[in-house]
């Protein structure tokens, strides 16, 4: 690839094509600078992986080049990434004050106590090496999202990150359209733009009509009452509270993320016209009627509180007939099956279940078409390039920018896409791929860890134990385990055994003496026994005991 003077590019390794997992990086002179770097969830093609993260190897591979990362708010799809992949950049970060307060966190989780982290306030100017960026502040289902503005010798760009148009947020200041007028005016060669919501048409709803709906909600409802939504959403939270205080009643929150959430949040300034949230251990002791509880788990993940409740398997909370569960959230794509599946046994135990297609309890924090429409008409950008979403979403983003008589330019994870000198166009393609967040470990998707794990799910596991003397002969009846695929004692299971035993009889004495030519012989012996009464390929090992 190559690199020179006068050289501005953009390079997106993960978030364009897809929802969630984006990284995004920006060359200038040789210099690069990364923005965002966050999780994804695993869909129903993956399900031999729940998190996933991009594979950062290009960036890492260019390090010494990497003048920082810099973090447009403080979302999963946009933080989540960093505390897994920061060893390997090494870089500084550069964040508003509560992104800082909620990546200190992961970071201490992870034990990473050295990273050189920079608030900087919103609205703020700033430099990281060679690139003069601008915070602007947008509104997002987050505090302190921002866009930014890079001011290049070859133009201006401007990155939106997540953002739409509300005039009454509820929590923070609502998009400051004066300042995209402005920066319009200083001329924009190129806006890269979030896609997630575009499909949309219209103006945004606001977070105030949310607040003014679920309010009027909750204040009908008896029994107990369960709210899940998106942790990071401050506004929501507060709006839920809110309503379950003019309700009279008593606000528990139940998961992790949400009690580090309270926390930043109230570090911050925030929520400070809400009580003191109670937690899990006082459930039991608050009538069904006075209590209200905001609980994590509203994308369906199989280890979240909600989960948990709705198959009766929490230490401390149950919900049942009488009760109500409001989902104040929007299924990401790829989880509409576990979250149907949450949704189905709570209803199965006599939950009342109610989403946003039954009532008005939530909007989107992405922007609309309208949105982004009007996005044009203040930053007048020469050229759209639209990031954050599927296929589907950036052809209907770049539909929009045609419209309006204006260049867009489609790109996926890998593209390079020169932003000049010259005319915009993609000039080389970048090696992408994605990680499975597997513990503490990250592994390749492509991997033979999660390769072996993938057919195991699909074709089973079979071990096979054998114990052999000095001279290779096999002592005693060997055995096979192959959990999911035979019960120990039936009949097939008794014949694969039978013919495996068959089969190690016949193995050449040369083979014998080798431990190694002698396992990778059982291995095919048991592989041939398998298919035969089967029919199926499952994964085999084979353990010999030289006795």
């Amino acid at each position: 690839m190559t690199e020179h003077t006068g050289d501005l590019a953009f390079l997106p390794l993960g978030g364009t094509g897809e929802i969630g997992m984006n990284l995004n990086l920006y060359r200038l002179n040789g210099t690069w600078l990364a923005i965002d770097c966050g999780i994804g969830f695993s869909g129903n093609d993956t399900p031999e992986a729940e998190i996933l993260i991009p594979d950062p190897a290009f960036i890492v591979e260019r390090k010494k080049d990497l003048a920082g990362l810099v973090v447009t708010h403080a979302h999963e799809d946009h933080i989540g990434a960093i505390a897994h992949v920061w060893p390997m950049l090494g870089c500084p970060i550069y964040v508003t004050p509560f992104a800082g307060i909620v990546l200190r966190r992961k970071l201490a989780e992870a034990r990473l106590s050295d990273v050189p982290i920079k608030v900087i306030m919103p609205g703020s100017r700033f430099d990281v090496g060679p690139f003069d960026i601008e915070f602007v502040p947008v509104t997002h289902s987050v505090p302190e999202a921002q866009s930014l503005v890079l001011r290049t010798p070859a133009g201006i760009v401007v990155h939106t990150g997540d953002w739409k148009f509300d005039p009454e947020p509820q929590v923070g200041p609502p998009t400051d359209l004066d300042r995209l007028a402005a920066i319009g005016q200083e001329g924009v060669l190129a806006l890269v733009c979030d896609s997630t919501n575009v499909m949309k048409p219209g103006p945004s709803q606001s977070e105030a009509e949310v607040r003014r709906s679920m309010a009027e909600l909750i204040g009908g409802l008896k029994g107990r009452i369960a709210v899940t939504c998106f942790a990071s959403n401050v506004a929501r939270v507060e709006t839920i509270a809110l309503a379950a205080q003019a309700a009279g009643r008593t606000v528990v929150l139940v998961g992790r993320s949400l009690r580090n959430l309270d926390t930043a949040a109230r570090e911050c300034g925030y929520l400070s016209g809400v009580l003191p949230f109670m937690g899990e251990q006082d459930v039991n002791s608050i009538p069904d009627d006075q209590l209200l509880m905001i609980i994590t788990g509203s994308q369906g993940e199989p280890r979240s509180a909600l989960s948990r409740i709705s198959l009766d398997m929490h230490p401390n909370i149950s919900l049942g007939e009488g009760d109500t569960v409001i989902y104040s959230s929007r299924m990401i794509p790829g989880n509409e099956r576990a979250i149907m599946a949450v949704q189905d046994n709570l209803t199965k135990r006599g939950v009342c279940v109610i989403t946003d297609r039954e009532h008005f309890v939530h909007v989107s924090g992405h922007a609309t078409g309208g949105d982004v429409q009007k996005m044009y008409d203040l930053l007048k950008p020469q050229h759209v390039v639209p990031v954050h979403g599927e296929w589907r979403h950036l052809t209907a983003q770049a539909a929009l920018a045609q419209e309006k008589g204006i260049t867009p330019i489609l790109l996926e994870d890998g593209d390079i896409l020169r932003l000049a000198p010259g005319r915009l166009e993609v000039i080389d393609t970048a090696p992408t791929g994605r990680l499975a967040l597997d513990g503490n470990r990250l592994l390749p998707m492509n991997g033979g860890v999660l390769a072996a794990r993938r057919k195991m799910l699909f074709n089973g596991v079979v071990i096979g134990s054998f114990a052999v003397d000095d001279e290779g002969y096999v002592i005693g009846a060997p055995k096979i385990s192959a959990p999911g695929l035979l019960e120990p004692d039936d009949l097939e299971s008794v014949r694969v055994n039978e013919e495996f035993a068959n089969a190690l009889d016949v193995i050449p004495d040369e083979l014998r003496t080798d431990d190694v030519a002698f396992r990778d012989a059982a291995k095919t012996a048991l592989r041939r026994a398998l298919s035969r009464k089967l029919q199926k390929r499952p994964l085999v090992d084979v353990h010999l005991l030289r006795v």
